[in-house]
């Protein structure tokens, strides 16, 4: 019997008022955090880089990919954004991202909006990027293995949003967890692949053409 098709933009009713409303308090303290870090850290020429950023990452997301099953994906991009911003900026361009999407296009309900944020562009920001740097330092340096640590932790971020969104489902009584991790975690981690040469498509292309726009990610780089 085929499993149910969960997205990670989800809709209002898919999570309980409680769910919802906690992931809105979780997600305003997070965005009102980015706001103020990444107004004392980043690089004053960068901020014209994230309205690129986010016109890039919504323009790249409305391009679906196709899997086996009758399903399909998309770039995310909260990797992408930090590993070019930093995940404060980045959180900050994605929360952008995924409001325009749920407010214009209706992609994803209102109520469960911070939820989404949270998932797709929390997860991917802090938690992708914090992967990223661990990876980066442990394989030798940033400028030397951005494009090994990047699409791993483009991959896991994209896992473990599915994964969340999962537990979330189960914790409104929208289904077992069973069934809500069967459904989200065998699609995604085919989704992630995707993420994945994605990521390294466009960071490779910034590194050939603009590898100077790294360097504007943070007042305090990491050394490679």
């Amino acid at each position: 019997m085929p499993f149910p098709q969960f997205l990670l933009h989800a809709p209002d009713g898919f999570f309980s008022t409680p769910i919802a409303l906690g992931f809105w308090v979780i997600t305003g303290a997070a965005l009102a955090v980015s706001l103020q870090r990444a107004g004392k850290e980043l690089d004053e020429r960068a901020v014209p880089l994230m309205g690129v950023m986010a016109a890039f990452i919504f323009a790249a997301q409305m391009f679906n990919f196709q899997i086996p099953g009758g399903t399909s994906g998309h770039l995310l991009g909260g990797v992408l954004a930090a590993v070019l911003l930093g995940p404060w900026a980045g959180t900050i361009v994605m929360a952008c991202v995924i409001s325009v999407q749920a407010l214009i296009f209706q992609d994803g309900g209102l109520l469960v909006l911070g939820a989404n944020i949270f998932n797709m562009g929390i997860i991917g920001t802090f938690g992708g990027y914090w992967l990223y740097r661990t990876l980066c330092v442990v394989l030798g340096g940033e400028e030397k293995r951005r494009l090994v640590a990047a699409p791993i932790a483009a991959w896991t971020s994209v896992f473990a949003a599915a994964i969340l969104t999962a537990v979330q489902l189960a914790a409104s009584d929208t289904t077992d967890l069973a069934t809500s991790l069967a459904a989200m975690a065998g699609w995604h981690a085919i989704i992630g692949i995707g993420e994945a040469v994605i990521t390294v498509a466009a960071l490779s292309f910034i590194a050939a053409s603009r590898a100077d726009l790294f360097q504007l990610r943070d007042a305090r780089p990491m050394e490679a």
